[in-house]
């Protein structure tokens, strides 16, 4: 029986325009905080319809031919996914650095179907965060690789479900159920597992098949247009819901996206329907059918475009100029993917394509070119993309320079070449910071100046000994862990990756009760989220009056770090014995010191961090000196005038 063209489903490739500019606004705007819920519209989408080509394709020869069906899946995504895998890889060698951390795991992700499940093993991230330590080039490929193991699979399953008479609607809505509830769960701190899980992602797929499953038995009876036009408004409502960590979001927000674009669909399709002709306009529709490559294309473009001009992850912030930029340069690359790579393959399939280019060499001039520049690209892209695994760095410069940190700290700790004793401070008797004394004698009274005629001479700058002081901070003090070592031998340090001020507060509780804070308390524990004001007055009243509490400002592209620079620039000022460390000051117009995630200093930075904690703690001692010369010139002065006097 010959093969009948399929019909086209009026309406879909306006659905999948919506879909696509849903994600791509999420990613390159921030209007859109849930904007990521475009891909479960194309799951719903995808769900259905494949399931209805393959009925389609049962009815007519009573069987599914999977070879042919898996031939037809590899000439519409392999193409596509091929160039922008390669020229990915390729540009991201160019710019080199932390954006081609873990491109070798990315790539066998790609090409064996399971970049989800990959990335689930490697930990990362997808909603990225302050922990996310190198932007991840091709991980919009999770999506795909979730609908690819759907491909392999939903075949070999449907001829199963299809020999029931009834119940095959309550087959897939079951399913879909068990894969939502498999979702509530399983969701915790980091929702990413969930998310990328083909198990706990599945649901969207599976509506899809569900509708599929019902259509056939209500052409007519669709859903009314103007409930799926709803449907579609409703879609795009929950795009601006702000998205929390846990069910409510995953699966809650997405189950409900997913269930409103099933409404959607029976009205776009339904024979005649309004709400058809509408997605079919032609704006919608040509977005719709580049939609794959326009969502392959953003991704890598905005990782690259970001990094290379701000050194930082897009996770961190896209700024509104590279947005712009990944847009125009999306669309381009988009068109040119579907009209030279994946209609030709899709219509000639890989050999024919192949034979095209070898006829091409054999035509004119303009042919013979066109062949030469394709395929001296292709291997171009080839050379970059094994250059770029080569050299990727085993572990994000973030990461690395916190290890180093680390291991400064525990070397540090064993250190004794430091003869100042707790309680003292270094001062102008010490040999490494000997200080002349203009027109006066020293004596050996403690190393104070004193003039001839008696009169006490301004002290020595002194610098307080790193016995003295106790530092409780996140990995931005971990990583500046050599310098302050360096600068302050003998500190008592104690710095963790994605500590929290709740977490510090309850160290410097610890420290408080057991008797072991120190004479100056440096806490540097603002880059990881808000700080309240009540915390802070906690942890001055831990350290107590006899001591001084330091605070570190902040310095991060996160949205909060502002805030957390008032809220201790306010309790310094406010608070009797707290000073400010202002590592923000310090670092600000030196961000070339900072590792690619513009938070962790390298060795230069842990320098400044330290010397702006250093000097904090050094200024607060001189004034103190400075207060007590006072002190004893008034009663020099005093005494003076009565010996006069006599």
């Amino acid at each position: 029986m010959p093969r009948t063209a399929p019909a086209r489903l009026p309406g879909l490739d306006g659905l999948r325009a919506v879909a696509v500019l849903l994600v791509v606004v999420y990613h390159l705007f921030p209007a859109l905080p849930a904007g990521l819920l475009g891909v479960d519209v194309f799951f719903v989408i995808s769900g259905f319809l494949i399931t209805t080509l393959l009925m389609r394709e049962h009815e007519e020869h009573g069987r599914i031919r999977l070879l042919e069906f898996w031939r037809r899946r590899a000439r519409r995504l392999l193409p596509a996914i091929g160039v922008v895998v390669l020229v990915s890889a390729s540009l991201a060698w160019t710019i080199g650095g932390d954006v081609l951390v873990g491109l070798g795991s990315q790539l066998a992700g790609a090409a064996t179907f399971a970049y989800n499940w990959v990335a689930v093993a490697a930990g990362s991230s997808y909603f990225g965060g302050l922990d996310s330590s190198a932007p991840e080039l091709l991980r919009n490929l999770w999506s795909l690789a979730v609908e690819e193991q759907f491909y392999l699979l939903w075949p070999l399953l449907l001829p199963l479900v299809l020999r029931l008479r009834r119940g095959r609607v309550m087959v897939a809505v079951a399913l879909a159920a068990a894969s939502a509830l498999a979702a509530v769960l399983l969701v915790g701190a980091d929702p990413t597992r969930v998310y990328y899980g083909t198990d706990t992602h599945a649901f969207g797929l599976l509506l899809g098949v569900a509708l599929a499953f019902v259509r056939p038995a209500a052409r007519e009876r669709g859903v009314p247009a103007a409930l799926g036009g709803l449907a579609i408004a409703a879609i795009i409502a929950l795009a601006f819901v702000t998205p929390g960590p846990g069910a409510e979001t995953f699966p809650g927000l997405l189950l409900a996206a997913s269930v409103l674009t099933v409404a959607a669909i029976a009205a776009a399709v339904r024979p005649g329907s309004w709400l058809g002709r509408v997605l079919d306009v032609a704006p919608l529709r040509w977005v719709g059918e580049r939609s794959f490559g326009i969502y392959l294309w953003h991704w890598p473009l905005v990782v690259l475009l970001t990094v290379a001009t701000t050194r930082t992850s897009p996770d961190v912030a896209v700024p509104l100029e590279v947005a712009a930029a990944t847009l125009v340069l999306t669309l381009l690359a988009a068109e040119v993917s579907y009209r030279f790579v994946e209609q030709p393959v899709r219509q000639l399939g890989f050999r024919a394509s192949v034979r095209a280019i070898g006829r091409a060499f054999r035509g004119g001039p303009v042919r013979r070119l066109a062949a030469t520049a394709a395929v001296a690209a292709g291997a171009l892209v080839v050379a970059g993309t094994t250059a770029a695994v080569a050299d990727a760095p085993t572990v994000a410069s973030s990461e690395a320079v916190v290890e180093n940190g680390a291991a400064a700290l525990s070397a540090g700790s064993h250190r004794t070449d430091h003869a100042t004793l707790p309680g003292a401070a270094l001062r102008s008797d010490d040999p490494a910071l000997l200080a002349e004394c203009p027109s006066a004698n020293l004596t050996d009274d403690g190393g104070l100046c004193t003039a001839p005629d008696g009169r006490p001479a301004p002290p020595a700058p002194a610098r307080v000994a790193g016995a003295r002081v106790t530092a409780v901070g996140d990995s931005v003090m971990l990583a500046s862990a050599g310098g302050l070592i360096d600068r302050m031998p003998g500190a008592q340090i104690d710095a963790k990756v994605s500590r929290s001020m709740s977490a510090g507060l309850d160290i410097v509780d610890g420290l408080a009760a057991r008797g072991q804070l120190r004479d100056y308390v440096v806490v540097g524990l603002g880059t990881n989220g808000p700080i309240d004001p009540a915390d802070l007055a906690r942890l001055k009243k831990d350290v107590g009056p006899a001591r001084t509490l330091v605070l570190v400002t902040a310095h991060a592209p996160r949205d909060w770090i502002p805030g957390v620079n008032d809220e201790l620039r306010t309790f310094a000022d406010r608070a009797p014995g707290v000073t400010l460390a202002d590592w923000s000051s310090a670092i600000s117009g030196h961000e070339d010191l900072l590792a690619g995630d513009g938070i962790h200093p390298g060795a230069a930075g842990g320098k400044r961090y330290a010397d702006a904690v250093g000097d904090a703690i050094d200024e607060v001692e001189n004034s103190r000196a400075r207060l007590e010369y006072r002190v004893e010139l008034a009663q020099w002065a005093v005494g003076d005038t009565f010996h006069r006097a006599r």
